[in-house]
């Protein structure tokens, strides 16, 4: 990942923030399930199907959706050459308002498979030849990396090869905190500002002079 320029791991800390905000609302929301951790799912199908079939099938359904999602993002992505990365953000914040409508009429559970689908989608804004170069919903890899590139800085290393990873977490944590406080505020309501934020992202990465795909190409030579 640090092969990218500032401006790359800025705009992936922002989708991480996004990515924390709308998972700490959904795990409020479905009162201990996740939209973008799918480990923590894994974790819950496994022990619900020795205790409680229920939960595991709401896991197992948060799962599925997740990876609709993953390849509804990636078939955007290869259907939509030109400014494919803002096409993802717009199909990102379509699914979450359409969940926040699910939401208002208390289909809980469709509201939380459009949450999901959401979150596997956004995996794909930083896909390249078919595979995620920087992951955005989930942290345990980030983590290790950062832990790693510390070492190696501790060792005589890039003495800033961790900063990356590091500003990652704290994107993603930062959303989280941001998705618990305005749950706590308004609810299922707040939805609708994680719609709003990708939509401006969106809007922000189809405007911007230099294409987000140039920078990673960039990054790849």
């Amino acid at each position: 990942m640090n092969r990218y320029d500032r401006k790359i791991w800025g705009l992936a800390a922002c989708f991480a923030a996004l990515a924390g905000y709308v998972d700490a609302v959904g795990f409020l929301y479905l009162g201990g399930f996740f939209v973008s951790f799918m480990s923590g799912n894994s974790t819950r199908l496994a022990v619900g199907l020795s205790t409680h079939l229920s939960d595991a099938a709401t896991a197992a359904g948060l799962i599925a959706s997740f990876v609709i999602g993953v390849m509804l993002g990636s078939l955007c992505g290869r259907v939509i050459q030109h400014s494919r990365h803002s096409a993802l953000m717009y199909l990102i914040a379509a699914l979450l308002m359409i969940s926040a409508i699910l939401a208002i009429i208390d289909a809980n559970w469709a509201a939380a498979a459009a949450l999901a689908m959401a979150m596997g989608a956004e995996n794909a804004l930083f896909e390249r030849d078919g595979e995620v170069q920087i992951g955005l919903t989930y942290m345990t890899g980030t983590l290790v990396k950062f832990g790693q590139r510390l070492l190696s800085a501790l060792m005589g290393g890039d003495r800033l090869g961790w900063l990356p990873y590091l500003l990652l977490w704290v994107g993603l944590v930062t959303g989280a905190v941001l998705g618990a406080v305005s749950y706590r505020m308004v609810g299922n309501s707040a939805i609708w500002a994680a719609a709003g934020a990708a939509f401006l992202l969106g809007s922000w990465l189809h405007h911007r002079r230099v294409p987000l795909a140039a920078s990673m190409a960039q990054a790849r030579k």
